[in-house]
């Protein structure tokens, strides 16, 4: 099985709900089930989209947006969703999450990033892009294509996200 990163866009009083089941289970079960349709995976391309952020030069505040969208924060208490045996983080780090405001003004932020234009800044021969941004191993279909698909994937999760005012929570599984 293969870990990768999750991110899930939920009302408030879902979280509080998810709260409350787990402080009153035995277990700690928190029922932890969002909606397929509000759960973004986004394969291994988290850090290999910060890494095309770095090298390619984006301004400090959108690097920070970006960085923040997928690592989220720690401000929101989501203990009770890394509690044995119900963990929703399996294979990694604690989750993580960001509150409606945040994630408004990180959706901001995403939706000024040219993903194609920093992409365009990658070396061309793609086994030196690669190398350059830490990926090991060919990606089918191309990195740019695979890279492209999961920023913009990232971005429209943001907008719907923030349109909705859900926040988001994040974690590896």
């Amino acid at each position: 099985m293969a870990v990768t990163q999750q991110l899930a866009r939920i009302p408030e009083g879902y979280l509080a709900a998810c709260r409350q089941s787990a402080g009153a289970s035995s277990d700690g079960d928190s029922h932890w089930d969002p909606p397929a349709y509000d759960v973004l995976d986004l394969d291994w391309a988290p850090a290999l989209l910060k890494r095309v952020g770095e090298v390619a030069g984006l301004e400090e505040v959108h690097l920070e947006a970006l960085r923040r969208a997928i690592d989220g924060d720690t401000a929101l208490d989501l203990g009770f969703l890394d509690t044995h045996p119900h963990a929703i983080a399996s294979f990694g780090a604690a989750p993580t999450g960001l509150g409606i405001s945040q994630v408004a003004r990180v959706s901001e932020l995403l939706g000024q990033i040219d993903m194609p234009v920093l992409l365009a800044a990658l070396p061309a021969d793609e086994r030196d892009a690669g190398s350059l941004i830490g990926q090991v191993g060919a990606i089918t279909g191309g990195l740019r294509g695979y890279l492209l698909q999961h920023f913009n994937a990232l971005r429209d999760f943001y907008l719907d996200a923030a349109k909705r005012h859900l926040l988001v929570v994040l974690w590896w599984d």
